[in-house]
């Protein structure tokens, strides 16, 4: 991923980069983003761009496993979270869902992956103190809770689901208020002039249909030059 890449993926919106994939692929088809509502934190902040760093976390119930063990883990959450080359961000899977209740996004925990340089969160799970948590780190959820309940880790760097969505450890990842997506390899070299060849495309319709005066035959013309600008 360049750094142009990098900077028109962060200013552009989960449904443009969908759309520009299709186009990146010459059909329409992909398929490999989230489903469902989903919540952002901070929707202002735009849109969550990097490689993703994968775990799993459970919640509803206390870890059978010896209280060192535990701890071992979490201690290797955070230094896998902590590596990588970046941009990265935290993919999280709470495996009590839909039932999650341990809101693992926090001011703490929001702040410690902040600190180590990611770029956002990306969960099923639950996440909290939403007044108090930093800028720059937005989460995109699957629900607001105020308890951490027995919240721990379970796993860490394997493959995770997110709203029916897979995730592997590495996965180039674009999130926001919409949902989120999994960037496929193999268009990442295409995608920089996709997105700018789409938002050309799009202002043919949007111009039109923006002027006073607008008619069906301004449209039907409007999108005869919209379709045949993107074939």
């Amino acid at each position: 991923m360049t750094p142009s890449l990098l900077k028109l993926l962060q200013s552009v919106d989960t449904p443009t980069v969908c759309n520009a994939i299709e186009v990146a692929q010459g059909k329409r088809g992909f398929n490999d983003f989230t489903r469902g509502t989903m919540l952002c934190s901070a929707p202002e902040e735009g849109a969550i761009v990097g490689y993703a760093r994968t775990a799993k976390i459970a919640a509803v119930n206390p870890p059978s496993e010896a209280p060192e063990v535990i701890k071992e883990r979490r201690m290797a959450y955070y230094k896998h979270m902590s590596g990588g080359e970046g941009p990265t961000v935290a993919v999280v899977e709470d495996v009590d869902f839909p039932h999650c209740i341990g809101a693992y996004w926090g001011e703490i925990n929001t702040t410690v992956h902040k600190g180590f340089g990611m770029a956002g969160a990306l969960t099923n799970g639950v996440m909290r103190d939403l007044g108090d948590c930093p800028e720059g780190f937005p989460v995109v959820a699957g629900s607001i809770g105020p308890s951490h309940g027995f919240v721990h880790v379970r796993e860490i760097a394997t493959k995770v689901e997110i709203f029916s969505m897979t995730v592997n450890d590495g996965d180039l990842i674009h999130a926001d208020r919409h949902g989120a997506l999994v960037i496929p390899q193999d268009v990442i070299g295409q995608l920089e002039e996709a997105i700018l060849k789409l938002l050309e495309t799009e202002k043919i319709v949007l111009n039109a249909a923006r002027k006073d005066g607008f008619t069906f035959e301004d449209f039907a013309e409007a999108w005869a030059e919209f379709e045949k600008s993107r074939t």
